[in-house]
């Protein structure tokens, strides 16, 4: 059955402590020292890959916003970026995101960056931080980025299993005082999008429309907010 993606637009914004690590603890540890000060700033870059649903964009963007959290700012360049960009003295880092979509331009500006961030005219070198479905070797990349992707530090996300989003969605759902029958979770693991991101955010809105129509949460129910929307 075709799972369906969600819109993930009502969701709040990704954070390094809302980020489940079942099998990527040591790729999360990494990333919070990468994101937490003088590591951000190494010019050894971070290739983050693994298949959809790995939680890739999820921690580039939760890594994006702990940097600007702490008063830092972030060149961020993705599929959807217009090409061609300058590198800003000002970052101080920048992100690529699903770089194996990147068309000829995208990758000549994410080029560019790269070297600017990493062997600056001025200042310390910059943090890099990439992601992909792909590991560095087998990316559809030119060869120079292809391969300064690859000579850092590189993590295997791994998607979580059915076991571990089930047990996700009920702490989650625990957390709302939210009562999601097994039956309701069963159609939702079943049905929607492996993305953890894609799933707490459907568990917010059926959360919320529960709340509005005074109704317990059913399949019927969640059928019929899917409809609404």
């Amino acid at each position: 059955m075709k799972q369906i993606a969600l819109d993930i637009g009502l969701a709040p914004e990704p954070t390094l402590e809302s980020f489940f690590p079942g099998g990527n603890a040591e790729a999360l540890a990494h990333l919070r020292l990468w994101a937490g000060g003088a590591a951000a700033r190494s010019p050894v870059p971070l290739y983050l890959w693994g298949e959809s649903g790995s939680g890739k964009t999820h921690l580039l963007r939760a890594a994006r916003q702990a940097l600007e959290r702490a008063g830092g700012q972030v060149g961020w360049l993705g599929p959807q970026s217009p090409p061609q960009a300058a590198f800003q003295p000002h970052w101080d880092a920048v992100m690529f995101d699903d770089v194996h979509l990147f068309n000829a331009e995208q990758q000549h500006t994410a080029f560019n960056w790269f070297v600017n961030a990493v062997s600056p005219p001025q200042g310390a070198p910059r943090g890099v931080l990439a992601a992909g479905r792909l590991p560095p070797a087998d990316l559809p990349l030119r060869e120079d980025l292809r391969t300064r992707l690859g000579w850092g530090h590189v993590f295997e996300l791994q998607v979580p299993t059915e076991a571990e989003r089930r047990a996700v969605l009920r702490r989650a759902a625990d957390a709302r005082g939210l009562f999601l029958p097994d039956e309701v979770m069963d159609f939702i693991l079943a049905r929607f999008s492996r993305d953890l991101g894609n799933l707490i955010a459907l568990l917010d809105r059926l959360d919320a429309y529960a709340l509005q129509t005074k109704r317990a949460v059913t399949i019927p129910l969640l059928k019929e907010m899917l409809q609404d929307s």
